[in-house]
């Protein structure tokens, strides 16, 4: 039996997404009223992690890229309603300016 404590533990990684997980994605992007913005952006993400992949031999990056993007599709119909019901975001901050440039 060991000593450490269970709370010392790392937490369980993420489950990897489906094998054809990014090409479901990509079809949900694509029927999506932003596509015209949104499906050039996934390609750029999705080659730079695929590109990424190839050179280390780990799935890592194109499993965070599904990731992200599905996050972003099952966001979108509620930012949709909270930009809809007027609230005003004028007073905000880029992204960019707190966490920096993205890679």
């Amino acid at each position: 039996m060991s000593a450490e404590s269970v709370h010392q533990l790392p937490p369980a990684p993420a489950p990897a997404p489906a094998p054809a997980a990014a090409a479901k994605l990509r079809a949900r992007i694509a029927a999506h009223t932003a596509a015209g913005r949104w499906l050039p952006a996934f390609d750029r993400d999705w080659d730079a992690a695929l590109e990424e992949s190839r050179q280390t031999y780990y799935l890592t990056a194109l499993h965070d890229v599904v990731r992200a993007w599905q996050g972003r599709l099952d966001t979108a119909p509620a930012v949709a309603a909270l930009i809809a019901s007027g609230f005003e975001d004028t007073d905000g901050v880029a992204l960019e300016d707190v966490i920096g440039p993205r890679r």
